[in-house]
Order: structure tokens, then sequence, then C-alpha cells
């Protein structure tokens, strides 16, 4: 077996071993309600973190770009304030993102 299938299988095994330790460490035992409470908010905090920095890092460099990818977050912001659904907001995203590509912005 080559290194290129024993990284992902030892990879896979390590992540399977991850999740289940959870569970088989606390059995029937609850979270403490923090725990709890940061644990469901963290998921979110985590793709907000992400698509910020998606949307506003250039080439690598930490620098701010304010861009055609800067005009579709702010559509779905938008559209998420006014309380649309996944799939418009994901719509109203990428027509405002390419309607200000074709009027010259990057």
């Amino acid at each position: 077996m080559t290194a290129g299938w024993v990284v992902p299988i030892v990879l896979a095994v390590g992540v399977y071993a991850l999740k289940s330790a959870g569970p088989l460490l606390l059995g029937s035992r609850r979270l403490p309600a923090f725990v709890e409470r940061v644990a469901a908010l963290a998921p979110a905090a985590l793709l907000a973190s992400l698509v910020i920095v998606a949307a506003f890092k250039v080439d690598g460099r930490r620098a701010l770009a304010l861009d055609a990818r800067a005009v579709g977050l702010a559509a779905a912001i938008i559209a998420l304030w006014r309380k649309q659904g996944f799939i418009v907001v994901v719509i109203a995203s990428a027509l405002a993102t390419v309607a200000a590509r074709r009027l010259g912005m990057k």
C-alpha cells in the first residue's frame, strides 16, 4: 500500500475516533448548559468568519478588497435581513455579483 492510500485511511480512522470519543466518554450524561449553547452557536460563527475572510481577502495577502464579492455578500445580507429563504439568498447574491462584474468590478 502506498503513502497515497495510507494517509487518507489514517486520517479517516482519526476523524472517526475523535467523533466517537464524545459520546463514548460522556455516555448518557448531558453537557453543561453553557457548553451546549456555545456548541449550538459555533458552526454559524465559524461559517460567518469563513465567508468574511473569503469575501474580502486579496490574493492570499492580508488586505481588504471591496470588489464584486463584497456586492454579492451585501445582497445576501439584505436578503437574510428581509427573512428570505436560502435559495433566494443564494440567487440574489449570485445575481448581484454577476451584475457587479458586468459593470466592471473585479
